[in-house]
This record gives structure tokens, sequence and C-alpha cells, in this order.
């Protein structure tokens, strides 16, 4: 069996699982490329990643590429949580494009983290605290 290009795998998915956009796929292997240089970087290996390492890469990856933006982004990508990012690994697991281990399991990307937690709360704006009304100041030379 011929191992499918990166682009032809996520259009026979998109064909057939219409969950989340093609743009989700590409993002997720951008992710992917993302932790495993910071786990190179970090610890001098490449090579597999676990659930974990790769929602937090995704993490990481849409802050940086779409700030406050993200929660649009993957709203209109079809991502809610992190479990989806776990639903689109094993769509591509099962064509062959990424592998996995026997001890890898979609529930690794469980809960991850709360996506309002990571996407929206760092951006909300503190408000400053409202100051009181004062009075005017009195002047002396208003006849009343």
């Amino acid at each position: 069996m011929q191992k499918l290009d990166f682009m032809e795998a996520v259009e026979q998915i998109s064909a057939t699982d219409m969950r989340y956009h093609k743009d989700a796929y590409f993002f997720l292997r951008d992710a992917l490329d993302h932790t495993v240089r910071l786990r190179k970087r970090a610890l001098g290996e490449s090579g597999h990643v676990t659930g974990q390492q790769l929602s937090e890469g995704a993490r990481q990856v849409a802050i940086k590429h779409y700030g406050p933006m993200v929660p649009t982004v993957f709203e209109y990508w079809g991502i809610s949580k992190t479990d989806d990012f776990g639903e689109m690994v094993w769509n591509l697991c099962e064509l062959g494009v990424f592998g996995r281990t026997e001890s890898d399991k979609k529930k690794d990307f469980h809960a991850v983290y709360d996506f309002h937690d990571a996407f929206v709360a760092p951006y909300k704006s503190v408000e400053p605290k409202p100051t009181p009304p004062t009075a005017p100041a009195a002047r002396e030379d208003v006849p009343f």
C-alpha cells in the first residue's frame, strides 16, 4: 500500500468526516512539528510525543499565530476541546500519516486544558475600578 501524502490524506478524511475543517489538520501538523522541535531542543530527543504534549504544543502554536482570535478560528474549524485534537490524530493515524504506539489512547487528549482558560482568559482586559464622582470645587466668584 502506497503511503498517502498529507494533502491527499486530509482530502480523503474530509470527504468522510466533516467535523473538522481541512485547515485544522494542517494546523495540527504544524503543532506536531513545533512539539517535536521543542522536545529535541529541551531533551535532545525527537520522535514520539504524547497526547498531552501535542495538545500543549497546539496551544502554543495557536496563541502565537492567532492570539485572541483562537476561539474564533477554532470554532470555524470545528475544534472546541483538546479531545478534538485526538480525533484528528486518530483520523491521520488510520491512514498511516501519523504514527502511534500501543500505549497511545484517544483519552490522552481528553480535557488536557480548558479552552476558555487557555484562549479567552489571558486576553480579558482588566477593567479599572471606577472612581467615584467628586463634587465640583466651590468657586467664590459665582453668586449663588
